[in-house]
């Protein structure tokens, strides 16, 4: 058996496992393994090779990203953030029909620059907005549909793990990809409030009007959002500063690592101000953070596994060369990964999405030629699949963000929420096509600022 013929094997091997329902981290260590046995014909090699990577792995700086922003996300979830978010938004567009809605929305947006999780994103906002949407007789569809979708801005809108996670992998700057989503995740919060207007001016019934807040009040709420806008700039201002300014001579303010120290750190101390963090719920946020740490790490050791497999097969550099002789144009090629996401994103989580699919697939997008520089053309593609991976989750009939809203308000039949999301769904694609069709949205201001 051939290398390429093994790996195709052990990818539908892999497949199989994780349909079954056996953890992608154990699904990708065992085939890689099994696979890098076959090929070397000695376990003790493939052994001495998972010393070393697991050392190397588990060892690196920039990983340590990873387990503060989860810490800072805790944090945020704990403090009270999203209430102040959403009550200052729903203030501001409360009086307009679909404005609380559009308010969930907005609050999403402000919870995801601090949070960077889109299932805490939504579950917290669920909490949050959910019951006042339908206190206020929201239609049931449009109530869990636009926080099932408002969820995505939580990954989308920077900071964010799965970027940190895709700039390891391809081997790029992980400040630059944080500023190349910022606009794309403007155009999300944007796209997402002009499907509560459309949705309401079809379906009128689905929500309600309030009366106006006077503005001394509205200020008053916008006041309480403060520790959000503080913490961003803190965060994205500090990391941005430090590679736009330092070869300017000004000083560094700090790098992504510590500014998700930093990030941490302010997000505590205002949970601590607020109450919301105690000696209990501290606790809780630690536990949480270390265990979905250690499942992330699980999962990027057996995505090593299983890269060091594919390598030794040389199956994504044949796959690269073939596609590339092949003649296919490329944004037929970038379509068909595009439509991968959207299928695996409806049985996978994005993380488990991205490293099993970016092995394979960015060696193919670095070999075609997209009229742009190789670094401007990994960023734009990884926001690209951060899109894609994110609409994978609120689209029927198992996206994870559908069923964490719909558990939050069980008397509401799923098929509510399908309906409810469709919208939503049809401001993503839009906005895929339109990233496509004019790539400067996603590498415009990284190339500004550096």
């Amino acid at each position: 058996m051939s290398g390429i013929e093994l790996a195709v094997l052990g990818f539908i091997l892999m497949l199989g496992a994780i349909f079954l329902r056996m953890p992608i981290a154990i699904a990708m260590a065992v085939t890689g393994f099994l696979g890098s046995w076959i090929i070397r014909g000695n376990p003790t090699a493939v052994l001495s090779q998972m010393k070393s990577m697991s050392y190397d792995m588990f060892s690196s700086y920039s990983l340590s990203i990873v387990p503060l922003f989860l810490l800072m996300g805790q944090f945020a979830t704990k403090s009270g953030m999203s209430k102040a978010l959403f009550d200052a938004a729903s203030d501001w567009l409360g009086h307009r029909r679909g404005g609380v809605a559009m308010a969930a929305v907005g609050a999403c947006a402000g919870f995801g620059a601090v949070c960077g999780s889109s299932l805490a994103t939504a579950s917290t906002m669920g909490q949050v907005a959910l019951p006042e949407m339908r206190q206020r007789g929201y239609s049931d569809a449009l109530s869990t549909g636009v926080l099932a979708a408002g969820g995505t801005l939580g990954i989308l809108i920077p900071p964010s793990v799965i970027l940190v996670i895709y700039a390891i992998l391809t081997e790029q700057n992980i400040v630059k990809m944080f500023l190349a989503a910022l606009i794309p995740g403007i155009l999300a919060a944007l796209g997402y409030v002009l499907a509560v207007m459309v949705y309401v001016s079809i379906y009128p019934n689905s929500a309600t009007t309030a009366p106006r807040v006077p503005l001394k009040q509205r200020l008053r709420s916008l006041g309480k959002v403060w520790p959000v806008v503080l913490i961003f700039g803190l965060v994205m201002g500090g990391i941005a500063a430090d590679w736009n300014w330092s070869q300017k001579g000004v000083q560094a303010l700090f790098t992504p690592t510590e500014g998700a120290a930093w990030g941490a750190v302010a997000t505590g101390l205002y949970g601590l101000w607020t109450g919301g963090l105690n000696r209990k719920t501290l606790f809780e946020c630690i536990l949480s953070t270390a265990s979905a740490s250690a499942m992330i790490f699980l999962i990027l050791l057996g995505a090593q596994l299983f890269n060091a497999f594919l390598a030794l097969t040389q199956m994504p550099q044949v796959l690269a060369d073939w596609i590339s002789m092949a003649g296919y144009a490329p944004l037929t090629v970038l379509l068909v990964m595009l439509i991968t996401y959207l299928i695996f994103g409806c049985v996978m989580d994005s993380l488990s999405m991205i490293l099993l699919t970016i092995p394979i697939f960015f060696p193919i997008i670095e070999s075609l030629d997209f009229g742009m520089s190789a670094e401007a053309t990994a960023i734009w593609f990884g926001i690209l699949a951060l899109i894609v991976v994110e609409v994978g989750l609120i689209t029927p009939p198992v996206g994870m963000n559908l069923f964490i809203i719909n558990s939050m308000a069980k008397d509401i039949p799923i098929q509510r929420t399908y309906h409810g999301v469709l919208p939503f769904l049809m401001s993503d694609i839009v906005r895929v096509g339109i990233l496509i069709s004019f790539p400067a949205l996603a590498i415009w201001l990284p190339q500004v600022m550096f």
